[in-house]
């Protein structure tokens, strides 16, 4: 018999995975807001940009299932430092296997699970990341740059993360497409505009699929190839030095070693 894991895993398209997960919620009273919604997209967008050997499914249903502990409360130490280890308790309760389930629990690094899953690590740093970006009531969120420096030298500092710097690379690319030819809007921020703008949860989930979704994926694409051209064109420029001035003292300088030669500077 097919279990509720089954069901969700098999739902490739991701706004009936995220219905089916609203009416879960609202049934089972687990934690699920328009934030875990905003933190699937930004994971989906990461996936699509750095195109990570991992199960794409698989991750995506993971952000969505990892916070169904979650408490609202920030002031409850004890259960924000349990709440990823019961979240994937409860998974397994409701059919999904004990990788599924130490993917989730690493979400954040509380339980000490070791060795953590890759997944883990995608997780962990659009939990984090996200989070940053939206208001809370004791602050307002960062802006994506920011979030990114409290990222690796606060949250993250002395921890190793496998994607860190291939998270900051997708972050700064995203900064660099304009959403909008009226204003100057990049991509992260447009996401965090939907969010404050739309209250009712079903109704940001069909603003982000059917309305941001396939112009981002558009966006991407289309800097993705305006990179490639650029980095193409300095290539085949013949006038361009191979390397920078400096670059080449400094493979001249070691060169010269052997024969005891210096470059002037």
């Amino acid at each position: 018999m097919d279990t509720f894991a089954d069901y969700i895993l098999e739902e490739k398209d991701l706004a009936s995975k995220m219905e089916i997960l609203y009416y879960l919620a609202k049934k089972n009273k687990i934690f699920f807001d328009k934030s875990v919604v905003f933190k699937t997209e930004i994971t989906r967008m990461f996936l699509k940009y750095s195109k990570i050997d991992v199960d794409e499914n698989l991750v995506l249903t993971a952000t969505l299932l990892c916070n169904v502990k979650k408490i609202d409360n920030a002031q409850d130490i004890e259960k924000i430092h349990t709440y990823a280890k019961k979240g994937a308790e409860y998974l397994s309760t409701i059919g999904f296997n004990k990788r599924f389930c130490k993917i989730c629990e690493e979400v954040n690094r509380y339980s000490n699970s070791n060795p953590r899953e890759r997944e883990s690590d995608i997780l962990e740093l659009v939990d984090q990341f996200g989070g940053m970006l939206l208001d809370r009531p004791e602050r307002i969120g960062f802006k994506p740059d920011e979030a990114l420096v409290l990222l690796e030298h606060r949250n993250l500092k002395d921890k190793y993360n496998r994607y860190m710097e291939t998270f900051m690379d997708f972050v700064n690319f995203m900064e660099q497409i304009n959403v909008s030819e009226v204003v100057n809007m990049t991509a992260l921020n447009r996401l965090i505009k939907i969010y404050n703008e739309t209250d009712e949860i079903i109704s940001f989930i069909k603003e982000v699929v059917y309305n941001y979704e396939p112009k981002i994926d558009k966006l991407i694409d289309k800097q993705k190839e305006k990179i490639s051209k650029e980095m193409f064109s300095k290539v085949k420029d013949p006038n361009r030095p191979l390397f920078s001035e400096e670059t080449a003292k400094k493979i001249m300088n070691h060169l010269g070693e052997d024969i005891g030669e210096k470059i002037e500077e």
